[in-house]
């Protein structure tokens, strides 16, 4: 769905996914749809060469995160996406997908401000009132 609304928008997305999803034979296809394979098992700084890709681009492009407790229960929001756009000095679009009310959309431009704590405070406030698809997977820990 996100994918869908990205080319909608006319966007030129890049989402990251887990390794295994761009294996044979669906693998070409998850790479011309943007996507870059994620080995979670290893630790290869994803963080810093996240952030040189953005900062090497030489077109626009948009690095699609996907959210927490998509395909497992979880509590704890994961920050790489946070601390990605503070290196690359960019903003993080807030992007959603309210899957009660049957809209998706961007919301505001968020700009990192280096205090991870207050600013992941604000980006949950703005994601509270959107229900995700899979929303029984999300317990938040606040």
């Amino acid at each position: 769905m996100t994918l869908m609304v990205a080319f909608a928008l006319g966007l030129t997305p890049r989402w990251m996914g887990k390794a295994s999803i761009f294996r044979w034979p669906f693998g070409p296809l998850m790479r011309w749809l943007g996507g870059i394979a994620v080995d979670r098992s290893r630790s290869n700084n994803l963080v810093e060469l996240s952030a040189q890709a953005i900062r090497d681009a030489t077109v626009p492009l948009q690095l699609i995160v996907p959210p927490e407790g998509t395909r497992s229960k979880t509590r704890h929001w994961k920050t790489g996406f946070y601390f990605i756009a503070q290196s690359a000095q960019v903003p993080i679009v807030l992007a959603y997908m309210d899957y009660a009310n049957k809209r998706s959309g961007l919301g505001p431009v968020f700009h990192p401000t280096g205090d991870v704590d207050a600013d992941m405070q604000a980006i949950k406030a703005f994601y509270q009132p959107f229900v995700g698809k899979n929303a029984d997977q999300f317990a938040s820990e606040n």
